[in-house]
């Protein structure tokens, strides 16, 4: 067992005013800076969970007044619902019924990552259904609780070949259970994804209202479909490890001159409150454009951006348009930004803007067909669309470039990574496999 003398992670948020916090729709007056804590998502019935609450899990936006839903016909991002959620059921998203640790399917798996709260209660379990695993997970805190008793933080515990990381994030208890080479430090950094991919749906300061409250507070009622968009986080980590471990982002192989007009193009529409731009294809940067004057001294972090691009990937983004509330969680893990997300000409090209402005849908989808034009005329649809097939290729099992484009006869591989760069800026390192 790995224990330091160092204490668990701080209790997230500052707490003091949160009684008297408003929907962010009732006080965004000024419009400057991302919105902060957003609703407490329905944490006025915390005290009653049982027979007299709604089947139903409360939507992200279920709070929202009728005067400040858009007026339009784009889809509300609702995570609750089942078939055309970006993330699906809960209980199939996350390897579907069973789970019992007496399972054989589900003791073969590799690697676990499970979430709950300090008092025990399930919240996530990669594989299998966490009712099924309510046990295991009570050991676990256990575990914890008779460590943090001796004054302690449990950190690791190795046995024979499996490794049980813990990571404590406020009333947040993370546990990666694996067999797989990884190291307690990278196990280390899948968990603080996993806790940032929850927060930038809930913002940290509303968790922790939450939990102040009630202890025992079941947190998959308003997580409930979210799952899917966990596992998807997961599952990518498996698939290309490096852009976590560098903290870096995977970007689509373009020509130079047209990633710098992509990125003019962005930079040429604005909106009221719209803070940040970012054109993805296949889960991957094609560009972005900051707006300096909404987001002055400050920059996109790669983590927060690996975090949308996997946010967008859901299935409910495949056609059409929504707007959502999202957290940023290294930008300002209390407070969130209005999302507006678009497909571009029914091809796997995403459009995401990020603005401040409750009010500002109608502006963000003039933007879009501003930059959809603007593509059409520089003929970047058809390039970008062969980026997309060639990055959902099944046979790729990460995104990868070809020696074929180099163009250099007789090169079997190459590695590049630019070291003029700003630092400021962060690249995954490209190569060949």
């Amino acid at each position: 067992m790995e224990a330091g003398e160092d204490t668990a992670a701080p209790a997230p948020g500052d707490a003091e005013n949160l009684e008297d916090t408003q929907f962010p729709s009732e006080e965004a007056g000024d419009g400057g800076g991302v919105h902060e804590d957003p609703t407490d998502f329905g944490d006025g019935n915390l005290e009653e969970t049982g027979s007299g609450t709604n089947d139903k899990p409360p939507s992200l936006l279920s709070s929202l007044p009728q005067s400040e839903s858009p007026s339009c016909n784009c889809e509300l991002w609702d995570p609750s619902a089942s078939e055309n959620s970006p993330t699906g059921d809960p209980e199939s998203g996350s390897g579907g019924q069973g789970g019992d640790p007496s399972d054989e399917d589900w003791r073969s798996k590799r690697k676990h990552v499970f979430v709950l709260s300090e008092a025990g209660k399930p919240i996530y379990s990669r594989y299998g259904s966490v009712e099924a695993l309510s046990t295991t997970m009570g050991v676990m805190t256990a575990l914890v609780s008779f460590v943090q008793s001796a004054g302690d933080v449990i950190r690791a515990i190795y046995a024979e070949d499996h490794k049980l990381v813990f990571l404590q994030q406020g009333p947040l208890l993370l546990v990666a259970v694996s067999r797989t080479p990884q190291s307690a430090a990278q196990l280390r950094r899948e968990l603080l994804a996993v806790h940032a991919q929850i927060v930038s749906t809930l913002t940290r300061a509303s968790v922790a209202r939450i939990f102040a409250r009630k202890q025992n507070y079941d947190l998959r009622r308003l997580l409930a479909g979210s799952e899917s968009t966990l596992d998807r986080l997961l599952d990518s980590v498996e698939r290309d490890p490096g852009a976590l471990l560098l903290g870096a982002v995977r970007c689509v192989p373009l020509a130079r001159p047209l990633r710098e007009a992509l990125g003019a193009l962005l930079r040429r529409c604005t909106a009221p409150g719209l803070a940040l731009s970012v054109l993805a294809v296949g889960g991957q940067l094609v560009t972005a454009a900051q707006e300096r004057s909404v987001l002055a001294e400050c920059r996109l972090d790669p983590a927060d951006l690996q975090l949308l691009l996997n946010w967008v990937s859901a299935p409910a983004f495949a056609a059409g348009e929504a707007w959502a509330p999202v957290c940023l969680p290294r930008f300002n893990p209390d407070g969130f930004f209005y999302a507006y997300v678009a497909r571009l000409d029914a091809m796997p090209v995403c459009l995401l803007l990020l603005g401040t402005d409750p009010e500002a849908f109608h502006d963000m989808a003039t933007c879009r067909r501003l930059v959809e034009d603007g593509m059409h005329n520089l003929g970047a649809m058809r390039t970008l669309g062969e980026a997309a097939s060639f990055s959902n290729a099944p046979s790729a099992n990460a995104p990868s470039y070809s020696v074929q484009a180099v163009g250099a006869p007789g090169l079997w591989h190459f590695l590049y990574k630019p070291l003029d760069i700003p630092d400021h800026h962060r690249q995954l390192p490209q190569f060949t496999r």
